[in-house]
């Protein structure tokens, strides 16, 4: 038996060594491996194949070692083999000098409007409020009905608003989120709702179909317009780095009464008239108000026992006016100038 098996040890090793000699690449030697030495390779299955129980115990010794003098011996061709292609990659590398600098990591950086929506949920969260970021497609009651805008509104017509075929919308403004919030939450409560929406509008250098907005809520038994525009005047004065200059004047909205609109005098052209301020000196940044009291009882919050302040803070209008961005279609653009002439806040 010894000798046939040798014979039949011997005719694995010329297979072998002709199997690695056709070998075009490291894969195909790594192919020959597992043919070779794998957990049912050549090798493995004719080791089984032995009855070493039925051996004498030289046999064994010497069976043994013949087996483990051919694994060696696949295992030291296989490395040479393999290494022969590793030699042939490195001649790739060959004239560079380890020893130099390597390039400079230019590292990433957020979109404007994305680090002015992080600071504001930052501003906010130290101010005890709730970041609720709501949804992107909504249903037309959190959108319209919850908030008191009539079903004849023109806000809803399709010049405004993106419908889906399910009867759902791309919500226009993130107010949507405040019924669903007081439902959860009950009354009081301090929450804003940042993200994006979506309006038919037409573009220019203020207005853009896609935009970001952080709405805010503060519902409780004492909320008044002083404590309002307190809040609003701190956290533009942590967004600039200085107090702004800012304006209160009269402004409808169906979901506040009574409305009022926030200007801030245009940071572009430091209130001198431009586009980006249609030529005022003043540019419309934060409709505000108390809280209508149907929109406290669509959220199931008693309008004799608590009233609120709402505002929609115009996180993209924040952002020119905080990068000196004179165009708001610029932040959609992809223009990557945009981003690294201007620094970060983050």
């Amino acid at each position: 038996m010894s000798d046939s098996l040798s014979g039949q040890l011997d005719d694995l090793r010329a297979t072998l060594l002709g199997e690695l000699a056709a070998a075009a690449d490291r894969a195909a030697v790594e192919a020959v491996r597992r043919r070779f030495l794998g957990r049912r390779g050549l090798i493995t299955r004719r080791s089984a194949e032995v009855d070493f129980g039925a051996l004498t115990a030289p046999e064994r010794a010497r069976i043994g070692a013949l087996f483990s003098a051919l694994r060696t011996f696949a295992g030291e061709q296989l490395d040479t083999a393999a290494d022969r292609f590793t030699e042939t990659a490195d001649r790739w590398t060959t004239g560079i000098d380890p020893t130099l600098p390597g390039l400079r990591a230019i590292p990433g950086r957020l979109h404007q409007v994305s680090a002015i929506e992080m600071l504001l949920e930052d501003i906010f969260s130290s101010m005890g409020f709730t970041v609720d970021p709501g949804f992107e497609v909504e249903t037309e009651f959190a959108n319209f009905d919850s908030v008191n805008i009539d079903a004849d509104h023109p806000a809803r017509d399709t010049q405004d608003t993106f419908w889906l075929e399910d009867g759902r919308l791309l919500r226009t403004q993130t107010s949507a989120g405040q019924v669903r919030h007081l439902r959860r939450h009950g009354a009081p409560t301090r929450a804003v709702f940042p993200g994006r929406c979506f309006r038919k509008e037409e573009t220019d250098a203020s207005h853009e179909t896609t935009f970001h907005q952080c709405e805010g809520l503060v519902v409780g038994p004492d909320a008044n317009v002083a404590t309002l525009v307190g809040v609003l005047k701190a956290v533009l004065a942590e967004v600039f780095g200085r107090t702004v200059t800012v304006r209160l004047r009269p402004g409808h909205f169906p979901f506040v009464e009574p409305g009022f609109e926030l200007d801030i005098h245009c940071l572009i052209c430091d209130g001198a008239g431009c586009a980006v301020c249609k030529r005022s000196g003043w540019l419309e940044l934060i409709p505000c108000g108390l809280v209508h009291p149907a929109v406290l009882v669509a959220g199931g919050v008693d309008p004799e026992r608590h009233n609120g302040f709402a505002f929609g803070i115009g996180t993209t209008r924040l952002a020119m006016m905080r990068f000196g961005v004179p165009d708001v279609r610029l932040f959609a653009s992809g223009d990557i100038r945009v981003a690294t002439d201007r620094p970060s806040l983050l």
